[in-house]
């Protein structure tokens, strides 16, 4: 039986020609990630979103291709087996990669079923590979070309101010002000390397307390790795409660602190993360306005989903935060 989006029979030609059965992965906010067995083997097939336009086919296209090309690197990816352009088969691009093992740990409450020990050791396996990620460079594994790093945090805070005018539908208290902040104090970056752009835990999947895969990788590009941490800390920092619709794994015992996080990327990998105060409060932005635009579409009726009646109430302690991160000179 196929799902919506995943045509079994026209699929099958591509997998082999025995029988296929098919279930879809959920927790995912954008593209669609299906996993497809014959009874034997087990491959992940990903795809745009239903209702899916053209014009923005390529991102199959551009994850197949960051993952492929860091298959001979530190960063655990999955191997990819083909990407499939062709619109006949299921309706839009997609492409195939191998099923990998793990869990994507969701929340505090799930962490901490697994007692502070592990939950330390998973968060420090987090930073550790994206340390291996930011250690890449581009133009060694054929990525010197995939995206445009000058410029890249003005276009981002840029690209963020206008979603949020795009979702407008209510009085936001202070996240005006946390964007003009911003935008006064906009860093200057050093250097490039590739980012994966939407880097939290339960983008990943943990076997025996190790990151083995690093997944979603739709908004990666070259630009500032800061972008990338600050983002992490945020979404584990993010006040919220266990069941939002944003991933949450703040509180959980032995996760630790954005202090420690923070120290251990910054040993890692190098770098001075005496501004990285910027980055993660251009999170909670970020944050905020992904999150004002899914209430924005849940009232318009554009969009149903558990958590989804009190998603409102989420972006103001977010913009809050980012304010308070964003101290005054």
């Amino acid at each position: 039986m196929s799902l919506p989006g995943l045509d079994l029979e026209k699929l099958r030609g591509k997998l082999g020609d025995g029988p296929l059965s098919a279930e879809i992965v959920e927790g995912g906010r954008s593209n669609l990630t299906y996993v497809v067995t014959d009874g034997t083997q087990k491959w992940v097939v990903r795809r745009p979103p239903l209702g899916h336009v053209l014009p923005t086919a390529h991102d199959m296209a551009r994850e197949y291709r960051v993952i492929t090309a860091l298959k001979d690197t530190n960063v655990p990816v999955p191997g990819t087996l083909f990407l499939c352009e062709d619109t006949e088969v299921l309706g839009a691009p997609f492409y195939v990669m191998e099923f990998m093992p793990g869990v994507p740990y969701r929340s505090r409450e799930e962490l901490g079923k697994l007692g502070p020990e592990r939950t330390r050791a998973i968060a420090l396996s987090l930073i550790d590979t994206l340390a291996d990620l930011h250690a890449v460079d581009p133009a060694s594994v054929g990525l010197g070309d995939f995206g445009r790093p000058e410029g890249y945090l003005e276009r981002q805070l840029r690209r963020w101010g206008k979603q949020l005018d795009a979702s407008r539908s209510r009085d936001l208290p202070g996240i005006d002000r946390l964007h003009e902040r911003l935008a006064e104090r906009l860093p200057k970056s050093t250097e490039a390397t590739v980012l994966h752009g939407d880097y939290r835990l339960d983008n990943t999947l943990v076997l025996n307390d190790k990151i083995t895969a690093v997944l979603d990788w739709e908004m990666s590009t070259l630009g500032d790795p800061l972008a990338d941490i600050g983002l992490t800390v945020a979404y584990a920092t993010r006040e919220a409660p266990d069941d939002s619709v944003i991933a949450n794994v703040s509180g959980a015992p032995g996760y630790p602190s954005t202090d420690e996080v923070i120290d251990h990327y910054a040993k890692r990998t190098g770098r001075d993360v005496s501004n990285l105060d910027w980055y993660i409060a251009f999170s909670f932005f970020k944050l905020a306005v992904i999150t004002e635009g899914i209430y924005f579409r849940f009232s318009q009726g554009k969009t149903v989903g558990h958590g989804f009646e009190q998603v409102g109430a989420l972006v103001e302690p977010v913009v809050a935060q980012g304010n308070a991160t964003l101290k005054e000179n």
